[in-house]
């Protein structure tokens, strides 16, 4: 299908032209009705199917890849400033080594393996959390354990409304841009970014206030148009698969990209793009989608599985990574869904305002959910599980940070104070355990898990909006056995 071929072009070149009040609930557990597996698919298959889901055929570009480039009632609301124009993208074109030395991780690396494999070299670093600055339509890296700003990096060619960031087994972030529509990659360290202009240095930036060209910063690698049409229906779910280095060929392969986007008015659609080039490997299609907003919020487990979430009546969806069926899970209750995140079992953490909960748990043995009631305000909205069992949400209205327990699926304390805050909205935790919450107050709280201290305050972020996995440490927790 020609019109679902994205456009990804290489920044290798020196210049490119270029959200109800909360019901008191009961803690219960109930059990939901059979979940309905609405299509299966495999590969580049053609044709559509009619039903719910389906894959569409493909016009899939070689190896050059292309580029290009309000809330429900009731809900805190994004910030739009969506431009009209439309935007330019790009593609890798390899890495040099600079000489530089990242931090290492032994995720996804054989050590000590019977095969005789040798440890994967690639440089891997979670010194960073990535928050986008959604007005500015730029992405900031700073350093968790510093509190500095490293970096500050153009998302597109025109501010596009950046949010959605996702970290991968390496370091690297993807940013979703929501208007006009583009997914684009950074490097997170200089052996991965490309001197293309050949001036014996990598071109990057090394702060807040140093903002390079598009087309211009050598750590940008690729950017990937999506073909949204409007700002509602942009890309949002966003989020890497994890990969392993293989015992006999000693081969790791690439990570791949999963985004999710509204198609049409009532079709939600998504892509998995190669890591290395953006280029679109496979395309989905679910026909039933409801709702203003397309697919909102997305995390991946250790198969590489997708689940998508919408808000208001939107679904919530399960897409198989090998299969590519895409299964609906029926939510026991009308819900005003927002964060979604996945535990160290694979189970589903949903906040938002629910009927009468503003989180819930999913079991995904036993197909049952339970409610955990009001969590303090009126919403959560970011969730993140940690490497202790914890989950943490963005509260708000008041604003306030949340904590629950995943052995207890309980609330443990759901009004932990953040001073001066205005509102919470996305929430991570970093490779020290820290907790990050991103506040729309151009802001970001890191704050002691175990105490509740606010250790250190970000401050300088523009209109920042990200409540997905910004450190990878989400991946991380589904991925290491």
């Amino acid at each position: 299908m020609s019109s679902l071929r994205p456009a990804v072009r290489t920044l290798a070149l020196a210049a490119l032209a270029c959200a109800c009040p909360p019901v008191d609930g009961d803690d219960t557990k109930s059990t939901d009705g059979p979940e309905e597996v609405t299509t299966a698919a495999t590969g580049a298959a053609s044709g559509d199917s009619g039903g719910t889901g389906s894959q569409d055929q493909l016009d899939v570009p070689g190896t050059t890849a292309q580029t290009g480039a309000g809330e429900p009632t009731g809900a805190p609301s994004e910030t739009s400033g969506a431009s009209t124009s439309t935007g330019t993208g790009a593609a890798t074109t390899g890495a040099e080594d600079t000489g530089e030395t990242a931090s290492t991780s032994d995720w996804g690396r054989t050590t000590d393996d019977p095969g005789g494999c040798e440890p994967e070299d690639e440089p891997v670093t979670f010194d960073y959390i990535w928050i986008a600055n959604s007005t500015q339509g730029t992405v900031s890296k700073i350093n968790t354990h510093t509190g500095e700003e490293e970096g500050r990096y153009r998302t597109a060619a025109i501010a596009a409304e950046p949010s959605r960031t996702s970290v991968n087994q390496y370091g690297d972030v993807a940013v979703s841009n929501r208007y006009p529509g583009s997914v684009t990659k950074i490097s997170a360290v200089l052996e991965r970014c490309v001197d293309a202009n050949n001036n014996g240095q990598i071109d990057t930036s090394s702060g807040m206030n140093d903002i390079l060209p598009w087309g211009e910063d050598e750590c940008v690698l690729w950017n990937t148009e999506i073909p949204s049409a409007t700002y509602n229906t942009g890309p949002r779910p966003t989020a890497w698969e994890g990969t392993k280095q293989d015992p006999m060929s000693c081969e790791t392969p690439t990570p791949r990209l999963w985004v999710g986007f509204g198609e049409t008015t009532n079709k939600a659609a998504f892509w998995r793009l190669h890591g290395e080039t953006g280029e679109l490997l496979d395309a989905i299609t679910y026909g039933n989608w409801a709702g203003e907003y397309g697919p909102y919020g997305g995390a991946v487990n250790g198969e590489g599985d997708l689940y998508a979430i919408g808000i208001a009546d939107a679904p919530i969806l399960h897409v198989d990574a090998e299969t590519l069926e895409i299964t609906k899970i029926e939510l026991p209750t009308a819900a005003s869904k927002y964060g979604v995140a996945l535990d160290q079992d694979g189970n589903l953490w949903i906040s938002g305002t629910l009927s009468g909960a503003n989180m819930f748990h999913h079991d995904l043995e036993d197909k049952s959910w339970t409610s955990l009631g009001s969590g303090g305000g009126n919403w959560i909205l970011g969730v993140a599980v940690d490497q202790e069992g914890r989950v943490w949400g963005a509260g708000s209205g008041p604003c306030r940070l949340v904590e629950a327990s995943v052995d207890d699926v309980a609330y443990t304390n759901t009004n932990i104070p953040l001073p001066s805050c205005s509102q919470p909205w996305g929430v991570s935790v970093d490779d020290e355990g820290f907790v990050w919450v991103v506040d729309k107050g151009n802001k970001a709280f890191k704050v002691d898990p175990d105490t509740y201290e606010i250790v250190d305050i970000v401050t300088g972020l523009v209109d920042p909006y990200t409540y997905s996995d910004m450190t990878g440490q989400g991946l991380k927790l589904v991925t290491i056995e």
